[in-house]
């Protein structure tokens, strides 16, 4: 059970993998989750490692599921997540994934391309059949206007009639000339600017006519709904022609060709309405295509999302790995729990079966590792969200105390001294129970919002809140902000009953109050807070709030005080004197003389002063609770090193009162004086605590440099003998000299010996 109360053992091995089984081997030691890989090749950039033409195939096979799932999500289709856990592929079914997500996009691309093309040209035809339509109705209008005044022609002449056949005449000289038309399709916001640039660019030499579409049309680009309007422009000639179709084109206006005689418009219409029945058809049978292809890719999606992440980490780890100078195995470092080892050496053997590898894997653990090593906290689903409250402040260093189990009653208890409801802590509970007791079904439905996600992984801290809420709603007999008279209250009703009844007609707002002297009998309240406290509607705040403030003292101090504890076990496995002497020594101190001096003060003033008074404390008259001591002010003014009165009467004398403003005199005997010893303590405390411990280190680190410097030069008849004098610092520093000093001289060495041999062998074949 150490590993509940310190992380983890954890230690440094070297892993040797054959080539062929690497992969499934670090496959294996993946699933298992329970190693940390070092990175051997920090120093070489990542496009320059062994694995990374398979990591970028993994990011294009990444790249085209994501544009998979981009569509599925736009047909608003549910993707299918069992919540399968699948294993991670081998290296030869790479190419077939490859081919089948190269044979999903393509056809994907073909049909999406397919199905814009033909919204495009749908999208083209229905905008022609509105204009062939409403260019029809403005011709029909046009004739009948011309037979309306070809009627007014007609008749008797009068001075009216004579002006009318007058413009008829001029109409019909005008109307010899060859007038031509542009029809399209414009948006209805460019309308007024469109309208208005075509008067001032053709001086008014055109006439404008409109009518706006009824039915909203589909943009093919964007898909959304846009309002168009149809126009017709009469011109005559061909400069004006050619700027009617330029001012088109800069408003983005759609311009269509359009028969002269109804004849040709009726035909043309006609076609235009086959060919759009003939896209529906097609359009509805490429939709319906692309629907089946996206249901049949939203079943395995995330399934496949899944094994290619896990290739492109198993990989990734090999690009972490070193290479053999044979080139036939590589070299990985990890850190791994010491009792884990059977488990990764079982992941290890299992790889190498699976790979079909001869050659075991070898796991070598490093010995005398000076390397920090990383903190591994083992947990559950009980304790990972204490754990991660925890990690969420900072992460303990290596085989430190780990908080969390602590963490699993202290959390959950402060807020229920915080919250304190019987009612609302009961809610909190079931919910917590409701959570745990239906955690497989919950876990199984994979819901993504992130609210829920936050209360399902706090599950258990919501059920523990709750049931420690209860039981402080219960210490402050609270319940949805009521009382329970459970044990029978101690405090009578003095007042009769006939005069509480004209009181209340006479004087409604007369307030009643009750005093301990006649209206409290018998002992406390067997657990908790007295129930008639919540009808006190004067100082009920303030007794409760006094109550709470001291209590939430008195716990929150003892935490702090605990954690110092905890630290001292600490210093004490890691053997640091330096710690213990200047930083858990003075912080035990500085905590005692302010804090936990406090809570004795508050203890003590709960046990001997209550209401009555008129006995003595510490061999002082006590005459009643207005004298009691006023703690937070006498800590105030323990800082201020402030001079008061002693005792709570004049020379011992509490026949002619007490002393104004008794609850801030001193209330033991020699109070100032221990008060002014724990003030001066905490005061000195305070710079041991912030400079002592950096002081000594500097000096430890500048003496070791003078020692370096000092060291005398490494000559060749210096040995280990010389070496062990020094300490452990100057022993690594002398070491490195020799061993770089012996490197230099050990070519020189090897010349002379050459020169040796051959001198000899001259000498034996020319004596």
């Amino acid at each position: 059970m150490e590993w509940i109360h310190r992380s983890e053992e954890i230690c440094l091995a070297q892993i040797y993998l054959q080539n062929e089984a690497a992969y499934n081997c670090v496959a294996e030691l993946g699933e298992l989750g329970l190693v940390q890989f070092r990175d051997l090749n920090a120093e070489v950039s990542p496009f320059q490692r062994k694995y990374v033409a398979e990591i970028r195939r993994c990011d294009e096979m990444e790249r085209k599921l994501r544009y998979l799932e981009r569509e599925i999500k736009r047909d608003t289709i549910p993707i299918l997540d069992t919540g399968e856990n699948p294993e991670a592929p081998q290296p030869r079914e790479m190419s077939d994934m490859e081919a089948t997500f190269e044979k999903l996009e393509h056809e994907l691309r073909e049909v999406n391309q397919n199905e814009e093309m033909l919204k495009k040209n749908f999208a083209e035809l229905t905008e022609l059949k509105h204009i062939l339509r409403k260019t029809q109705q403005f011709f029909e209008e046009s004739d009948s206007e011309r037979q309306a005044m070809d009627m007014l022609n007609a008749d008797d002449g009068s001075p009216s009639h004579d002006s009318a056949r007058l413009i008829q005449e001029r109409g019909d000289l005008t109307a010899k000339a060859p007038l031509k038309f542009v029809a399209g399709i414009i948006t209805r916001e460019h309308l007024p600017a469109f309208e208005r640039l075509l008067w001032r660019a053709c001086r008014g030499n055109v006439f404008l006519r409109q009518a706006e579409i009824t039915e909203s049309l589909t943009d093919p680009t964007t898909g959304n709904p846009v309002n168009k309007v149809v126009f017709i422009v009469f011109f005559q000639g061909v400069q004006l022609k050619s700027r009617v179709k330029k001012i088109c084109e800069g408003f983005r206006a759609s311009v269509y060709p359009c028969p002269d005689t109804p004849q040709e418009r009726r035909e043309m219409s006609i076609g235009v309405m086959t060919r759009i029945e003939d896209l529906k058809t097609v359009l509805g049978q490429t939709q319906d295509h692309r629907h089946r292809v996206l249901v049949a890719a939203a079943k395995n999606v995330r399934m496949w999302m899944t094994k290619v992440q896990k290739i492109k980490s198993i990989y990734y780890i090999l690009n972490m790995c070193n290479v053999n100078v044979t080139q036939k195995c590589l070299i990985a470092e990890v850190w791994f729990p010491v009792l884990e080892h059977d488990r990764i050496q079982m992941s290890l053997k299992r790889g190498s079966d699976e790979s079909g590898s001869t050659v075991p894997s070898i796991l070598h653990v490093m010995q005398n590792v000076k390397e920090k090593r990383p903190t591994y906290n083992r947990v559950n689903k009980f304790t990972r969200s204490f754990q991660n409250i925890v990690d969420a402040y900072g992460i303990a260093s290596y085989r430190e105390i780990n908080p969390a189990p602590y963490t699993m009653v202290t959390f959950p208890f402060l807020f229920a001294i915080m919250f304190g409801d019987m009612g609302h802590g009961l809610i909190m509970m079931l919910f917590g129970i409701f959570l745990v007791m239906r955690e497989k079904q919950l876990e199984a439905a994979r819901i993504k919002d992130e609210i829920f996600q936050t209360f399902f992984g706090g599950r258990y801290v919501i059920f523990l809140m709750g049931c420690f809420s209860i039981y402080t709603g219960f210490i402050y007999n609270d319940a949805f902000s009521k009382s329970f008279n459970l044990f029978g209250s101690a405090w009578v009703n003095p007042y009769p009953k006939g005069n509480l009844t004209q009181w209340s007609i006479d004087t409604p707002e007369k307030q009643m109050f009750l005093n301990p002297d006649h209206s409290y009998f018998g002992g406390p309240y067997p657990i908790g807070v007295d129930p008639a406290w919540n009808l006190a509607e004067t100082n009920k705040l303030n007794f409760l709030n006094s109550m709470k403030m001291k209590a939430s003292v008195i716990i929150g101090i003892s935490q702090m005080v605990f954690g110092v504890i905890l630290s001292y076990h600490n210093y004490t496995y890691f053997n640091s004197r330096l710690d213990i002497l200047y930083m858990f020594i003075p912080q035990m101190l500085f905590l005692c003389s302010i804090f936990v001096y406090l809570c004795l003060e508050i203890i003590m003033k709960w046990i001997m002063f209550d209401f009555s008074g008129g006995y003595t404390i510490f061999g002082y008259d006590y005459p009643g609770a207005g004298c009691s001591p006023a703690l937070l002010i006498g800590l105030i003014n323990m800082f201020m090193m402030k001079d008061r009165p002693k005792g709570f009467c004049n020379e011992n004398d509490c026949k002619n009162g007490a002393i104004p403003q008794c609850h801030l005199n001193f209330w033991y005997p020699g109070q100032a004086t221990v008060e002014l010893i724990l003030l001066v303590i905490a005061v000195t405390m305070i710079p041991i605590m912030l400079f002592a411990k950096p002081f000594l280190l500097r000096r430890k680190h500048l003496r070791l440099q003078k020692a370096v410097l000092r060291t005398p030069p490494v000559n060749d008849n210096m040995h280990e003998n010389t070496v062990a004098i020094l300490s452990d610092d100057q022993m690594v520093i002398r070491l490195f000299f020799i061993t770089v000093k012996e490197d230099i001289k050990q070519p020189r060495r090897k010349l002379q010996q050459a020169v040796q041999i051959r001198s000899a062998k001259a000498a034996v074949w020319y004596p």
